[in-house]
């Protein structure tokens, strides 16, 4: 196949790299640059030359053409609006999930996708086609490492096009055959954070586009005002570091954004901050198919949720609305929920589709 290898300068996609290229396939790779190198610079940072220099060594070892594209532009207007707009309404974004759906398997695909027949990344993830051609997305066999969360807001389209090269293997295999390879990324640690940040702290980040804010820290038990913080859209639900008070630790449980008031409390995850169940609306289905609907989707007896990366699921029942609302009731009670976060819906190894939490609450 003729295939466009969107290369990171990580291990994991130079593997996916090597595969491709030890299979034979016409391939091509692309460097993506979507760093924002006017603030990078402004903050003292550009973190994606090092990247770029690996990607390039990869290439020139297994004799594959590198292409660098600047990004820049759609990832500005569909990836980092959204997570600004999101911080400042008292949202919680998730920039990677908006990256692979938007850029990565978006503009990339918009740009260069009648050029290949497929387009593949180093994620840890597996499409799966069924007798009908309905394309699904499958769990990788490393649930610490699967990626499926971050991919679940792919369209049809996209995951038909889509190729994970890796998706089948474990962390340790990976790292074994980038070994195997000679790869220049054999002992390169993973990145960590948010892709167009690199070094850039999220607090700085938001700091930069919003400045700060004066607002009360509030005890939430007695209502007494602890001290200051330069604004509520710094602070997430369940976080305990960066506060800054003494007498702690003081854990953040509630946010009143449009009084700019963060709630504190010396416990976090009690009864009264416990919930059971939230709502989505817009769900992204997979498959998106005619033939299939959301009652198909949440009627299996298996459905199971993910509030987060990582490899807990949640056992939990689903409740249709007529306003196209849907009502997620848990098996167990949560502490972390907040509005903004994704829910992704799983049935055993097979990713359904999700959603952003527009509320949650206890049924």
């Amino acid at each position: 196949m003729k295939i466009a290898m969107l290369l990171s300068g990580g291990v994991d996609s130079s593997v996916a790299l090597a595969f491709l290229k030890q299979q034979g396939h016409d391939v091509t790779a692309y460097y993506l640059k979507i760093w924002l190198e006017d603030e990078m610079s402004y903050m003292g940072n550009c973190p994606w030359e090092e990247d770029l220099r690996y990607a390039s060594q990869v290439c020139k070892l297994l004799d594959v053409e590198l292409r660098v594209v600047p990004f820049q532009k759609e990832y500005h207007e569909r990836v980092v609006s959204y997570t600004i707009d999101s911080v400042k309404n008292g949202f919680t974004p998730n920039p990677d999930m908006l990256c692979n759906r938007e850029v990565k398997f978006g503009a990339f695909l918009d740009k260069y996708g009648d050029e290949y027949d497929k387009v593949a990344t180093g994620h840890y993830a597996q499409i799966h086609e069924d007798k009908n051609s309905n394309f699904y997305l499958k769990c990788a066999p490393d649930l610490i490492k699967d990626q499926t969360y971050f991919l679940a807001m792919l369209k049809s389209e996209q995951l038909k096009k889509a190729l994970f090269p890796i998706g089948h293997l474990e962390k340790k295999e990976v790292r074994d055959f980038a070994v195997k390879f000679n790869l220049p990324t054999a002992k390169r640690k993973d990145s960590q954070g948010i892709c167009f940040l690199g070094k850039i702290s999220f607090t700085d980040f938001i700091r930069h586009h919003l400045g700060e804010k004066k607002g009360e820290f509030v005890e939430k038990e007695t209502g007494k005002v602890l001290g200051e913080h330069g604004g509520a859209y710094f602070f997430t639900i369940g976080q305990r570091k960066g506060i800054g008070l003494g007498g702690g630790p003081w854990y953040v449980c509630k946010k009143d954004i449009k009084n700019n008031i963060v709630y504190l409390s010396h416990g976090f995850g009690g009864d009264d901050q416990r919930l059971n169940a939230f709502s989505v609306v817009n769900l992204n289905l997979m498959p998106q198919n005619a033939k299939i609907s959301q009652k198909d989707i949440f009627n299996r007896k298996n459905l199971e949720v993910k509030l987060r990366h990582g490899p807990v699921r949640i056992a939990c029942k689903a409740f249709l609305k007529e306003n196209n609302e849907i009502f997620i009731k848990l098996s167990e009670k949560v502490n972390g929920l907040t509005p903004g976060q994704f829910a992704v819906f799983y049935a055993d190894d097979l990713c359904l589709g999700g959603s952003r939490i527009i509320d949650f609450f206890e049924l």
